[in-house]
C-alpha cells in the first residue's frame, strides 16, 4: 500500500505556517517544518523507505509533513526530452511544497532532478520562477539534511554487522552527497563499514538508460556486483531506490539470493535483532 495511504496520519494535515514562496521560518532542526517527497519509487516500490525517513526526520526533532497531493518530479519526462510535461510536473511541485522550511527527499537523483535541473525548466511567469527557485534552494537529499542542517550525529538504529555503500551517481554528482550517510553508518558502533574497489562507479541503472541498453546496463551491474561480493559484506547499502531495485534484481538473477540491498534510511532505523 502507497505510503501516503498507510496510517501517518500524524505526519499528514493541511499545511499550515509558511507563506508561498517564503524562506525558512525556523533558526533550529526542533523547529523545523519538512515536507517529505517520498518519490514514486519509494511510494509503489518501497515505502518503507518513506517510513525510515520519517522516522530519522523526527528523530532530528523536525515536525514532519506527507503532502497527499504530490506527485512525479518530472524526472522520467525530462530524461526523455518532454520538457513541456516536466515543466508541467514541477510547477505542480512546487505550488504543493514551497509552503514548507524544507523539502526532505530520500533520493539523490529526485533531489538532483529538484535542485539542479528545475532552473532549466521555470515558467516566464515571473513570480512562479521566483517561487521555483526559492523551492529548489530549501530541497535536500535526506543524508545531507540530517548532517548539513540538522547537525545529526547518532541515528537512532542499531544495526550489527558488516555493510559496504554505493554511491548513486546523481547524489554523489550532482549533489555531492558522499561523506553525509558514511558519517552516519559509522556512527552506529556495531556496524562494520567495508568500502569497495569504486563505490563511486555507476550501478548501470540510469532509469531509461537500463531499458534501452540493457545488455550494456547488465554488464555495469555486474563489474558492481563483483565490486560488492569482493568486499565480504552480506549487505550493500545506498540512497535511491532506483539503484536498489536494479541491483537486487541482478543479484537474483545471477543467482545470490542472500546478498541484502537496503536504503540507507533503513540501515539508519535498522532495530537491534530486526531482519
Amino acid at each position: 500500500m502507497p505510503i501516503h495511504r498507510r496510517k501517518v496520519e500524524h505526519h499528514i494535515g493541511p499545511p499550515v505556517g509558511s507563506p508561498a514562496g517564503s524562506g525558512p521560518r525556523a533558526s533550529s532542526p526542533a523547529t523545523l517544518r519538512v515536507g517529505l517527497f517520498f518519490t514514486c519509487l519509494v511510494d509503489v516500490m518501497r515505502p518503507e523507505v518513506g517510513f525510515a525517513a520519517v522516522r530519522l526526520l523526527e528523530d532530528a526533532g523536525c515536525q514532519v509533513e506527507v503532502p497527499e497531493g504530490q506527485t512525479c518530479c518530472g524526472q522520467p519526462a525530462f530524461n526523455a526530452g518532454d520538457s513541456p510535461s516536466a515543466r508541467d510536473l514541477a510547477e505542480r511541485w512546487v505550488v504543493e511544497f514551497e509552503r514548507y522550511d524544507y523539502i526532505v527527499v530520500p533520493s539523490g537523483s529526485c533531489a538532483g532532478m529538484i535542485r539542479v535541473h528545475y532552473p532549466q525548466l521555470v515558467s516566464s511567469d515571473p513570480d512562479l520562477r521566483s517561487r521555483m527557485l526559492a523551492v529548489c534552494e530549501r530541497t535536500w537529499e535526506l543524508t545531507s539534511f540530517l548532517v548539513d542542517v540538522c547537525g545529526m550525529h547518532k541515528p537512532p538504529g542499531d544495526y550489527a554487522g558488516a555493510i559496504t555503500y554505493h554511491d548513486s551517481c546523481s547524489g554523489l554528482r550532482e549533489l555531492g552527497v558522499r561523506d553525509q550517510p558514511r558519517q552516519l553508518l559509522q556512527a552506529m558502533p556495531r556496524l562494520d563499514l567495508r568500502e569497495m574497489g569504486d563505490a563511486r562507479a555507476c550501478c548501470g541503472f540510469g532509469g531509461t538508460f537500463s531499458v534501452k541498453y540493457g545488455h550494456v546496463s547488465a554488464a555495469i551491474a555486474d563489474e558492481k556486483l563483483a565490486q560488492i561480493s569482493a568486499t565480504g559484506a552480506p549487505c550493500v547499502a545506498m540512497g535511491d531506490v532506483g539503484c536498489m531495485l536494479h541491483l537486487e534484481g541482478r543479484l537474483r538473477r545471477s543467482g545470490d539470493a542472500t546478498t541484502r540491498v537496503m536504503h540507507v534510511a533503513e540501515v539508519l532505523v535498522h532495530a537491534a535483532g530486526g531482519n
